[in-house]
């Protein structure tokens, strides 16, 4: 399995080098606003949820996203929050096991699917999730990503879609 591998090799050197320096409420608000102007720019019908444990910092659902889709981000929000990583890097570590089988990680509150990733301050931690949802797994964590690189190398910059 080299391919899973280097999945989980991947991600875990996405997690190791996107740390911030601070991040705060303004900062949620530009990194969101940020992924959502570069969703609706490539017409992409997302809905996008940063948050701290029981706090919202940042919500929003794009035209063509449907209700289900903010309750699949916080649930993958639910799950970087939880076990302190991806919910992609989660789900390649799971293999394909379903944790609520064996009564961990109900369905009711998490997705074990990519799409959100943990915003971590270096010397502090896990400090929020940024999640997405309304793609396939693999191009929600990808948004998340991509679009958090971009901001932590130019925050001012404007929107690439």
């Amino acid at each position: 399995m080299p391919d899973h591998e280097n999945l989980i090799a991947t991600l875990r050197e996405q997690e190791e080098s996107l740390v911030l320096a601070t991040f705060d409420q303004a900062d949620a608000w530009s990194l969101g606003r940020r992924m959502a102007e570069k969703a609706l720019a490539a017409g992409l019908g997302v809905a996008i949820e940063i948050r701290r444990p029981g706090w919202v910092l940042f919500s929003v659902s794009l035209p063509g996203a449907s209700p289900d889709r903010m309750v699949w981000a916080t649930k993958k929000g639910s799950v970087v929050l939880r076990l302190d990583k991806s919910s992609a890097l989660a789900a390649a570590e799971f293999g394909g096991f379903d944790p609520a089988t064996i009564g961990w990680l109900s369905h009711e509150e998490y997705a074990v699917a990519g799409g959100s990733f943990p915003i971590r301050v270096k010397g502090v931690g896990l400090v929020a999730a940024v999640s997405v949802a309304g793609l396939s797994s693999e191009d929600d964590h990808a948004l998340a990503v991509d679009t958090l690189r971009e901001w932590l190398a130019n925050p001012e910059a404007p929107v690439q879609a």
